[in-house]
């Protein structure tokens, strides 16, 4: 198969190019018009496939239901926002409860699906702080343990690949370590961690950090916290909601200013509300949300941000239109730099011979004219 656009997403920039697909792998990228018989897009744009490593559910489903077929309209669905390969991501919530969801993951991965890829899981919690735990609930907030987190993995057949933990919880670092040694990305939320905690953690195997800004130590000139930690760190991964309301197109702008355009990530931190209306309410991790006008997710009895609906096209359009991110440094944020922080980005995250054929074509306006998924057409 050969598809062609007048601006292909190639060596940071846009050219006018070919792509070569044989099933799931590009074999080869040509100039434009160079062989016959190939899909033109004209000047629509070609990008990598994107990549989110923290969403928790959409259209009526959370990773944590533990229903397959939940999971496999999810996988379907999202190419529509371009999403190419993702992490279904848990919330804190009792031992039967995760021991389930993760057993859901693994089933559904393993016995077949259509869509997005699923890359792994992301396990947000249980491991995290009660001051900046957010909408994650309490009563199951656990002190972290390699003997229970082996337990965890157990049941999702190894696909653990990222963990968010309050890593100054764990006394001596020693899950923090352990996770690094097996090749799980540690990273810090949910946390009350000093920056000089954050520094001891890097130092013993943290690798991001979880929606920067949120859940964790704010920045001030004497107290430096985890955001000035993300600030000042320039190679410690940092994911972030670019929705505009968890954080503002300015506070974007200075993340990615300071980070540099190989250490974003963007995220979406999208709820099971994903495809509802406004005024729609939810159960999340046993509290009740609800959508507002804007897309957020606020907790119903004490107002505060619990998530977001946001899709992957719109959060780049709102890193490059709002927030005046370069455009390298945006699209970088949701396909090279998941990539590499997972460590797979020798065949994922961009465009070019031996990669997976995990493309997007987008309109002028960001939103998703094609998406292909190892090859597939989605739309």
């Amino acid at each position: 198969m050969l598809i062609q656009s007048k601006r292909v997403w190639i060596a940071d920039q846009f050219i006018p190019a070919q792509i070569e697909i044989d099933d799931n792998k590009i074999v080869n990228i040509y100039k434009y018009n160079e062989k016959e018989g190939a899909s033109d897009y004209g000047k629509k744009r070609i990008v990598p496939g994107f990549i989110d490593i923290h969403s928790h559910g959409a259209y009526g489903f959370d990773t944590n239901d533990a229903n397959e077929e939940g999971l496999k309209n999810w996988t379907k669905r999202i190419p529509g926002e371009g999403v190419t390969a993702f992490l279904p991501t848990t919330i804190t919530q009792s031992r039967e409860v995760l021991t389930k969801a993760l057993a859901n993951v693994a089933k559904v991965a393993e016995e077949g699906y259509q869509g997005a890829e699923i890359l792994g899981i992301h396990f947000e919690g249980p491991y995290l702080d009660m001051k900046y735990k957010g909408a994650q609930p309490q009563e199951y907030i656990a002190k972290p343990t390699i003997e229970e987190f082996k337990e965890y993995q157990k049941a999702a057949k190894g696909l653990i690949k990222y963990v968010t933990m309050a890593t100054e919880l764990d006394e001596d670092y020693e899950l923090t370590k352990y996770l690094y040694e097996n090749d799980i990305v540690v990273s810090i939320g949910h946390s009350a961690s000093t920056y000089e905690e954050a520094v001891y953690a890097f130092a013993n195997g943290a690798r991001s950090q979880t929606h920067v800004y949120n859940g964790m130590t704010a920045f001030n000139h004497r107290e430096n916290g985890l955001v000035g930690f993300s600030l000042r760190v320039k190679d410690m991964y940092g994911e972030i909601i670019c929705d505009g309301s968890h954080s503002t197109p300015i506070a974007l702008y200075n993340f990615f200013k300071a980070k540099g355009p190989h250490y974003g990530i963007m995220v979406t931190d999208a709820l099971m509300a994903k495809g509802f209306e406004p005024g729609s309410k939810f159960i999340f991790g046993g509290n009740e949300i609800e959508i507002y006008e804007d897309g957020s997710a606020h907790l119903v009895g004490t107002k505060g941000l619990a998530g977001s609906t946001l899709k992957m096209n719109q959060g780049l359009k709102i890193l490059v239109e709002d927030a005046m991110v370069p455009f390298n440094y945006a699209i970088n944020s949701c396909t090279i730099n998941p990539a590499r922080c997972l460590g797979i980005d020798t065949h994922k995250g961009r465009i070019g011979v031996g990669y997976d054929s995990d493309l997007v074509v987008l309109n002028d306006d960001y939103s998703v004219h094609q998406t292909y998924c190892l090859g597939k057409e989605m739309m």
